[in-house]
């Protein structure tokens, strides 16, 4: 099938899209807050000036803004009068991100139509743009390679599974060739993209790395966590967790040592969510945000509001990070770099992170509440295996910072 006839039948696919979305928006809420949010971003385009023209950062959600944020900090703290525009494809990273002082405009990315295309770069007049990790929008890379605009890929990953590499993928190799060099976090995404003839690559990192630390140097004492944790012998901080997870959790609170304390911050924190797990949970509680002068005496204290949970870690000498029984686990690169060890539920295989963590000895899998129990009682009763996890998930975090510095040099204008 020629080039020609796959991008019709994508455009047309697309359109349908971009048709079936409003009433998806009628059932869905992340459906509808996407509808708003493209509306709001046409009066945005027609309201923004854009001067001499700006750096665009485009995220698809608030992990990978935290990949692109080293790159944006870093461009304005050299350069501070540069424009930076910041585009998310998910509500779940514009809606927490959507205020990022940083950037003179954050906005959803319209859909990935030639027009709409053409439309966002005239208005917003990219001198270069980083797109980070996976993302790849037909038109919108088209566009910006027939204007020449120089074109980054930020920590972007590869697998042989990918249509890229495909004896029939020769379509989305276009998209791969639209890039004027591709930054890539491993050797073996490197091979694959050498490979296909794609040269314009190297090895540099994942941004990560610079973020979280930057985050463990500058993270703020939380004077709630810190009158809770009080003087307890062992502190586990849970992030980003979802039900399966809580439920290994809880049930080893029933047995748990008794000076041991638990910071919970579940993925979710709408109030029914909340209000569920404080129900379950079978030793006294708080929440976060209703502590009371009597936090300290508490054993579980939940986090029931965003933004803090990265910070938290500090307070850990063990870290659980949530997701593992479900699509994946979140962000295991926030607890390593405090130096503490990770442990994390079965689905992490797609994460280079999690896997390096396990091979050096400060990531620990689990699949079951028993597993969890076993690990546990190594880490809490047996002081030269968690300080020996702690300190190869702190070396691991020191020695692959670097990968901002990398791309900044060799691409800011």
């Amino acid at each position: 099938m020629s080039n020609i006839i796959v991008t019709a039948t994508y455009s047309f696919f697309m359109g349908m899209y971009d048709a079936v979305l409003p009433v998806a928006a009628i059932f869905n809420r992340k459906a509808k807050l996407l509808v708003s949010g493209r509306k709001e971003t046409e009066s945005k385009l027609k309201e923004y000036e854009a001067g001499d023209g700006c750096v665009w950062v485009h995220a698809a959600s608030l992990g990978e803004f935290e990949q692109g944020r080293p790159i944006i900090e870093a461009i304005k703290k050299a350069k501070p009068e540069t424009r930076i525009v910041l585009t998310f494809y998910s509500p779940s990273g514009y809606e927490v991100r959507k205020n990022y002082k940083e950037a003179d405009m954050v906005c959803y990315m319209l859909s990935d139509r030639r027009g709409n295309a053409k439309k966002f770069i005239d208005a917003v007049k990219p001198k270069v743009a980083y797109f980070v990790k996976y993302e790849f929008w037909h038109f919108h890379l088209a566009e910006l390679k027939s204007r020449n605009i120089p074109l980054y890929g930020v920590s972007m990953i590869f697998h042989k599974g990918q249509p890229f590499f495909s004896a029939w993928g020769d379509w989305f190799r276009d998209m791969l060739r639209a890039f004027t060099h591709i930054y890539v976090q491993d050797e073996a995404s490197k091979k694959l993209l050498d490979s296909i003839g794609v040269k314009d690559n190297t090895v540099a990192g994942d941004t990560r790395f610079d973020r979280v630390g930057a985050i463990a140097a500058a993270a703020p004492r939380n004077e709630i966590v810190e009158k809770f944790v009080g003087g307890a012998d062992m502190t586990l901080v849970a992030g980003s967790t979802w039900p399966p997870d809580e439920e290994i959790l809880i049930d080893y609170m029933k047995t748990a040592p008794e000076g041991m304390k638990f910071v919970i911050a579940p993925h979710e924190t709408h109030e029914s969510r909340v209000a569920s797990l404080m129900e379950k949970l079978p030793l006294k509680a708080e929440r976060y945000t209703k502590a009371t002068e009597a936090v300290g005496e508490a054993r579980v204290l939940v986090v029931d509001t965003i933004g803090l949970l990265s910070g938290l870690y500090r307070y850990a000498k063990i870290a659980y990070v949530g997701g593992g029984f479900g699509v994946g686990i979140h962000n295991t690169l926030e607890p390593a770099t405090f130096g503490i060890p990770v442990i994390f539920g079965p689905n992490h295989k797609k994460f280079n992170e999690a896997l390096r963590l396990k091979e050096i000895g400060a990531g620990f899998a689990v699949d079951s509440t028993d597993a969890y129990k076993k690990v546990m009682e190594t880490l809490t009763t047996d002081e030269s295996v968690r300080a020996g996890a702690g300190q190869a998930a702190d070396a691991y975090c020191r020695d692959m910072r670097g990968a901002t510095e990398l791309i900044i040099k060799e691409t800011a204008l």
